[in-house]
């Protein structure tokens, strides 16, 4: 069978965390967004990793699902489904190498709970672990990759959302040009990277360099409303062990779920306190520098994977991945009424969907529009066939801002300051 997975989210102990990030509300947005199995996530922190022993238990597949007592009864019906739970952590390795500061994010998958905590105890003598759901290690992410081979060597680390500018392993701001410049003698361990919200796996296939490497995608979701917002698709049965494969061997990884690359907040160059957004070709037009404030601009994933690239957008290499790129659908509902995604109306109308049709992800991908037409929606049964056949009109995010995306008309340009400058 097919199912959908989740594996990189974050507990509410983790910086800038809804609170509702708990067991019971992580199991219940699962079913109404159609994931099967979703990532712990934060397992390194001593709080939740009590928590998880307290609410989980062992499936029998490997795999966790959550104790009787804690389910949440407010679950519609034509939404309920089993929830399994991976332990899975992202880890924030900050460290110097090559004469540059490195600050790349990990995302360690552990098979069960005893590993998970083993790997926590070597983790604890390099740093405090109670501080932040997502450690802050001044650990090389070579070192991290050895201590958790040494210490769980069933365990799978993956370098997390790989092209974002800050914080991963291809980041222009203090990332590296290779896996193995990373990774060194123990790159062939690293089985696949994240594609992240910016990028999409045609984007990473332009890099003969990945050809060998496992693209996997998840929400990095902060809140219960945007889990599955990326996510991968596994064919096989629901078990740590389809998954692990998956990830390790491409075993089963039937495709991912992804976002419109150009709605991610890191696509594009810029600088967003001057509100500006570039290209890449603009970008070196311009040596780098903002046009308004003089100071060097944020160079986003397309300019770095355009950098690294040795194949033209387009081509097509003997590894082509079976994906799918959506736009949520709260999104979609305000879009078609003309309101803000956090109105009451849109999370009214999204919960009459759900009830009526079934779960989020299955309304995106699956159910034929004429079923949402007779439903009662024929405008956001048009909405949804526009976005699966990739008719949308997009101005991309640059410098932590999101993309603004438009299914219906054409996307009003931002408001530059100095736009004088630009021309």
């Amino acid at each position: 069978m097919r199912f959908i997975a989740d594996l990189h989210i974050h507990s509410r102990y983790s910086r800038a965390t809804s609170r509702d990030m708990s067991p019971e509300t992580i199991w219940k947005w699962a079913q109404l967004k159609g994931i099967t199995v979703v990532g712990t996530g934060d397992f390194t922190h001593p709080g939740w990793f009590k928590e998880l022993q307290e609410k989980l238990e062992p499936a029998g597949n490997g795999l966790l699902a959550l104790r009787k007592g804690y389910e949440a009864g407010d679950v519609p019906g034509s939404c309920r489904s089993d929830v399994f739970f991976l332990p899975s952590v992202e880890i924030s390795c900050i460290y110097r190498r090559g004469g540059k500061t490195r600050k790349v994010h990990n995302l360690v998958f552990a098979p069960d709970l005893g590993v998970a905590a083993r790997i926590s105890k070597e983790l604890a003598q390099v740093g405090r672990l109670d501080s932040d759901g997502r450690p802050i290690l001044g650990l090389d992410s070579k070192e991290l990759l050895k201590m958790v081979l040494d210490a769980a060597p069933a365990a799978v680390v993956v370098p997390a959302h790989a092209w974002t500018p800050h914080f991963s392993v291809f980041g222009a701001v203090s990332g590296f040009d290779s896996l193995e410049e990373c990774f060194g003698d123990l790159t062939p361990h690293i089985p696949a990277i994240e594609t992240g919200l910016s990028s999409d796996p045609s984007m990473n296939r332009r890099l003969s360099a990945l050809d060998n490497i496992n693209l996997i995608s998840n929400s990095d979701a902060h809140s219960p409303s945007k889990m599955g917002r990326e996510a991968n698709i596994f064919d096989g049965e629901v078990s740590c062990g389809t998954i692990m494969r998956g990830i390790v061997a491409g075993e089963g990884l039937a495709g991912t779920i992804e976002f419109f690359p150009e709605e991610g907040k890191y696509h594009y160059d810029g600088h967003r306190s001057c509100g500006v957004c570039l290209s890449p070709e603009e970008t070196a037009r311009r040596n780098y520098l903002c046009p308004v404030c003089g100071k060097r601009l944020t160079v986003g994933v397309m300019h770095r994977v355009r950098r690294l690239a040795d194949r033209e957008e387009g081509s097509r290499p003997g590894r082509v991945e079976n994906y799918r790129s959506l736009i949520p659908l709260p999104e979609i509902i305000a879009e078609v009424h003309k309101i803000g995604v956090n109105s009451r109306t849109v999370s009214k109308e999204y919960v009459s969907l759900l009830s009526l049709l079934g779960n989020e992800l299955s309304i995106l991908m699956e159910l034929p529009t004429e079923e949402i037409s007779a439903a009662g929606f024929p405008s956001l049964a048009g909405a949804v066939a526009r976005v699966r056949a990739g008719e949308i009109a997009v101005l991309p995010g640059f410098d932590g801002e999101y993309g603004k995306i438009k299914i219906f008309g054409k996307v009003e340009e931002r408001e530059m300051k100095g736009q004088e400058m630009l021309l």
